[in-house]
């Protein structure tokens, strides 16, 4: 490498660097001060702010990190890739967004499809300062084979703290789905350590880059299966320069609707929350909700002035009927109701003679006849209400469920000791999902334009239902795995999730090669898929090092040792049922340690050397290294065996770099200890 290229580089990386400070001053030298009005000002004042925010540098992050060379036939141009736009004075780019469409030969330009590329240039990096580069030439038929040393290092970089971003590692098959058009809803069925979840956010920040007006004011919304896993995820889209995403479980989305009924508060049997998840209790809860519309049996009398009109009933059913046949949603009708009684009663008054106008129908509408005849007709309903009559009135559940739920099934929803209202009611995560679906019958639910949902196998077909509603003119990207759903509940095929979201053709892309998790630990794992989803593909590590694989019998804290003398994470993933225990063990040896799901650590979660993980908490979560400690014990902890393996699975696939398995006994599905690793390690 001469040493002149390296150091025209590290100019350029400077000279970047100097103008993204200008840049920056000049954004802040600018003010709301000229703006015509007050509201002007305010959101000028919120766009210049976002503005620093995105052009906040820091220098231990490289401003880029590739190159791209074009053939003289296109120009011949030099492009330097990095995480944001920085232009020099005149205005000619030093690095481009790696969401531009200039930047998308970077990921996908081959020897067999060069895309213009004469050359792809990668920059290794340490602590911000440029150390080296490296050259792959697009044109040279006789080149050697196509790795990349830089790229192999920055995959496997330990690392401390929350998931980072992999903007400068994305894959040519990944790259496709990140810059899937915004119409299309995708499902990324992903095997562990293919990526899925950073494809998801960096869909999300293109997504926000190539449509910024509609995305910015309809929204996106990130939805992921628990706090600690947000929590891990949370510095990803701020480091690719996008603060716009709301971020959210399944139980802050319901929780946050308009009938907001709070935090789950309540726990029950997985029979009874399976049965809630159900996409039967979609049609419970509509004839429930609909059932409360009345039958009208007398005519309606309106006093106005010296006359009295009336409205017979066969026409107030006519009226209510033409509202209902219009699919409206129940609030909405309820609110028509008067006005089209009005309207009866104006066409008799115009049959008299007279030239009623909109201020009559308006007040003939507001008038107490009217309002209290409508309302008996077409009740005000509350969802909380709706859901505590439900599970307390077993005649009337009996009603809406006929044909949809056996006798069994509607003796389950039935509170054994109903609360005194629906005030004091606690409501479990099922049902908060319930209510949501309820409130959307009664009022429409505001769609956003564009939602990422990860581990979105172990959603109900309700909690699906739920996230379709919010998408109803948007789209979404689906995350997940089959062969990681560990609820009773969780959905068997992507086709079938698909539907529940009301998106039937929407597209499955099936990621199987693995980039994160070494060779030897995802064969090891992959043991069990016969056993938890035999249909789906096995996975393929990519990477030439095959990590590290070992077996022992020893104490927790011995087990811990090797991989605590090495840099990068640790996680030490355990059976919930025995947190306690090996807390107490670790503390006792004087091992410091952070745990994953304690909220009173939530700001420095994962920012430890050593992760306490409970197997419930480890879904989606990544580390250097990997003790699981009593794999039988994680099995044994779900309710059924099929579901214990697919967390057995969760668990065995967190791994980065090493995987030490501590195990009295190994399920049987394991096979045993394979003969090619060290089953002493630790003892």
């Amino acid at each position: 490498m001469p040493i002149d290229d390296l150091d025209a580089e590290r100019e350029h990386l400077a000279a970047s660097r100097q103008d993204l400070a200008r840049m920056r001053k000049k954004v802040e030298s600018l003010d709301s001060s000229t703006a015509g009005n007050w509201v002007s000002a305010e959101i000028l004042d919120a766009t210049l702010a976002h503005r620093l925010e995105q052009l906040a540098d820091d220098p231990d992050v490289p401003l880029f990190f590739g190159r791209i060379d074009r053939t003289a036939a296109v120009g011949g141009e030099s492009f330097h890739i990095g995480r944001r736009h920085i232009s020099d004075g005149a205005g000619d780019p030093m690095v481009v967004d790696w969401r531009a469409p200039v930047s998308v030969p970077f990921y996908r330009a081959s020897r067999t499809e060069p895309m213009g590329l004469a050359r792809r240039r990668r920059y290794g990096f340490s602590h911000g300062e440029l150390t080296a580069f490296e050259d792959e030439s697009l044109t040279d038929a006789g080149a050697g084979p196509e790795h990349s040393a830089i790229l192999e290092a920055e995959i496997e970089r330990p690392r401390v703290g929350p998931m980072r971003d992999i903007v400068a590692t994305i894959q040519p098959e990944q790259d496709v789905l990140v810059r899937a058009d915004l119409s299309q809803t995708i499902v990324v069925q992903g095997a562990p350590g293919t990526g899925k979840t950073a494809v998801g956010l960096h869909r999300a920040a293109y997504l926000l880059y190539a449509h910024r007006d509609q995305l910015t004011r309809r929204g996106v919304l990130i939805i992921g299966p628990n706090a600690s896993f947000l929590r891990y995820i949370r510095d990803v889209l701020p480091a690719l320069g996008e603060i716009e995403a709301k971020q959210a479980t399944i139980a802050e989305l319901v929780a946050k609707n308009g009938q907001s009924h709070g935090a789950v508060r309540a726990e029950e049997a997985a029979p009874v929350a399976t049965l809630k998840g159900d996409v039967r209790m979609a049609e419970v809860l509509h004839r429930a909700v609909w059932s409360h519309l009345g039958e009208p049996d007398e005519a309606l009398v309106v006093p106005r002035g010296s006359r009295r009109w009336r409205v017979p009933s066969h026409e107030a059913r006519e009226a209510l009927e033409g509202l209902r046949a219009n699919d409206l949603r129940y609030a909405a009708g309820r609110a028509l109701l008067p006005r089209a009684l009005a309207h009866r009663v104006l066409v008799q008054m115009e049959r008299s003679g007279d030239s009623p106008d909109d201020r009559v129908h308006d007040a003939v509408a507001r008038a107490k006849p009217v309002k209290d005849y409508a309302a008996a007709l077409w009740p005000d309903l509350k969802p909380a209400r709706v859901l505590f009559r439900l599970f307390t009135d077993a005649g009337w559940l009996a009603e809406v469920a006929d044909g949809l739920l056996t006798e069994t099934e509607q003796a389950s929803l039935l509170w054994e000791k109903p609360p005194r209202s629906a005030g004091a009611a606690r409501w479990s995560l099922a049902d908060l999902v319930l209510l949501d679906e309820i409130a959307d019958l009664l009022d429409r639910t505001p769609s956003v334009a564009h939602i990422v949902a990860d581990e979105a196998q172990d959603l109900s077909a309700m909690m699906l239902r739920a996230l379709g509603r919010r998408s109803t003119t948007g789209s979404l990207t689906i995350l997940g795995d089959l062969a990681q759903a560990t609820t009773p509940w969780a959905s068997s095929s992507w086709t079938e999730a698909l539907a529940h979201l009301g998106k039937p053709d929407g597209h499955v892309e099936q990621l199987t090669r693995g980039f994160r998790v070494p060779a030897d630990v995802i064969a090891y794992a992959a043991r069990l898929l016969p056993h938890i989803a035999p249909d789906l593909e096995p996975p393929v590590a990519v990477r030439r090092t095959r990590g590290d694989l070992a077996f022992t019998t020893s104490s927790v804290v011995e087990a811990l040792g090797a991989a605590l003398e090495r840099p990068g994470s640790v996680g030490l993933i355990v059976p919930d049922a025995s947190l306690a225990t090996v807390r107490a063990e670790l503390t006792e040896a004087g091992l410091s340690f952070a745990e994953i799901g304690v909220a009173a650590d939530e700001e420095t979660e994962f920012d430890a050397h050593l992760d306490l993980v409970p197997a419930s908490l480890a879904k989606g979560l990544e580390f250097d290294h990997v003790v699981v400690s009593d794999p039988t014990g994680i099995v044994a902890g779900e309710p059924d065996r099929d579901t214990g393996l697919r967390r057995l699975y969760v668990c065995l696939t967190r791994a980065v770099t090493s995987l030490v398995v501590r195990h009295d006994a190994l399920p049987e599905e394991l096979g045993g200890v394979p003969e090619r690793v060290d089953a002493k390690v630790g003892a």
